[in-house]
């Protein structure tokens, strides 16, 4: 049952949901392909558009995001409803994000996150829940957090790294504190999907090192080398959270959108012939193995590179990554970086569309997601356009 999901289910009643529950925005069409978006709350990238607008302006501009997403053509939407160690819904267990209100701990004077899924449900998009697991916040001041946030009451959880504040990913009870968070929304909401993405441990920094060498010591039991505990950590969260979900859900989707390249042939003779930074050797994500164990119902790698790319090339990544998830019931999605269009080295419109064609020749991709929202109505909308006329109208 935990294979099936829900995007064809809510895509076969968007009609009916629209209908009976009043949405403003056209219904989202029927589609077994993944169509998503990611709209992104951390540094209000995409929603809100900045922090203090009341209540209403923020349920106006999301409204408004997802109008343009089903005019997109698109089935579902990926929000970031815990960016920093906060939460966009009454949390008994983190502050209120201030990404919302501009201040963390203040109540925003609703539910944004049943508002979010309402919302989406209406227009028939399916509504993935985007949860960051380790980042506390964009600073490494522990004073700057709310009071009585979970990092402040355990400063022994954290660390400071690239001079920002992470929860130690080595620590057990932080793992377990990440999972309950996390599940706490996933209890209390019909989410079709629940969605990580791709910070683990932090992306490295030239010239620091993580500083978890006493949390080795404590807990690196059985482990001689500090990388392969630290990615046994990321494998304990993603397994757990896998098994928690369906448990309570079982019908929702669990995946993960990891960095696009998990290792260079030249490292492992498994890995993908590029010559760009690893998950495995660098954030300490094993994917390959995610996908090989079934711990994800999807995984949707960030292939932000274009076709010719000198370390990563499109043509190189996404074959690999179709031929990983062969003979497995996980589903592969792209991702693509909309909001690359324009810039050097992305000067083709045409990009996207290209991009899509060729995927149609790789028997195992099943549908791509944006990054991100603004993107599609601003650098990248001409190009959206073009993928809509050449692979999104019937």
């Amino acid at each position: 049952m935990r294979k099936l999901g829900l995007l064809g289910t809510a895509m076969g009643l968007a009609a009916v949901l629209a209908g009976l529950l009043g949405a403003t925005g056209v219904a989202a069409p029927p589609s077994t392909a993944m169509r998503g978006v990611w709209i992104a709350s951390v540094a209000n990238t995409d929603w809100p558009s900045r922090q203090g607008l009341s209540a209403e302006q923020q349920k106006s501009e999301y409204r408004a995001m997802l109008d343009q997403a089903v005019a997109n053509r698109m089935n579902a939407v990926f929000v970031q409803v815990r960016p920093t160690a906060d939460a966009f819904w009454p949390s008994p267990l983190e502050p209120w994000s201030h990404w919302l209100t501009g201040q963390q701990g203040r109540d925003p004077g609703y539910d944004p996150m049943r508002f979010l899924v309402d919302e989406a449900h209406q227009r028939g998009l399916a509504f993935h829940a985007w949860f960051n697991p380790y980042r506390v916040s964009m600073t490494d001041d522990p004073n700057s957090l709310f009071p009585t946030h979970p990092a402040r009451v355990h400063p022994e959880w954290t660390f400071s790294y690239g001079g920002k504040l992470y929860y130690d990913p080595g620590v057990p009870q932080v793992r377990r504190f990440v999972s309950d968070a996390i599940m706490d929304a996933v209890s209390r909401y019909d989410v079709d999907g629940v969605h990580l993405d791709d910070y683990f441990y932090p992306y490295p920094v030239d010239g620091q090192r993580i500083p978890d060498e006493r949390t080795f010591a404590a807990h690196g039991k059985g482990f001689d080398n500090i990388d392969d505990w630290r990615r046994d950590n990321v494998n304990d969260l993603i397994a757990g959270l896998d098994e928690r979900v369906h448990a309570v859900r079982p019908r929702t989707e669990f995946g993960v959108s990891p960095f696009g390249i998990w290792r260079n042939t030249s490292s492992d003779p498994a890995g993908s012939d590029t010559k760009g930074m690893e998950s495995y050797s660098s954030i300490f994500a094993d994917t390959r193995r995610w996908v090989r164990e079934g711990w994800v119902d999807y995984i949707a790698p960030q292939v932000y590179w274009q076709f010719g790319h000198p370390a990563a090339d499109y043509a190189k990544v996404v074959p690999w990554w179709s031929r990983t998830v062969e003979g497995t019931d996980v589903k592969l999605y792209i991702g693509q970086a909309a909001y690359k269009v324009g810039q050097p080295n992305w000067t083709d419109a045409a990009e996207l569309t290209k991009h899509l064609t060729f995927n149609a020749g790789q028997p195992n991709v099943e549908g791509d997601i944006y990054f991100s929202a603004k993107s599609l109505n601003t650098v990248a909308k001409e190009a959206m356009a073009q993928v809509i006329q050449d692979h999104y109208t019937p």
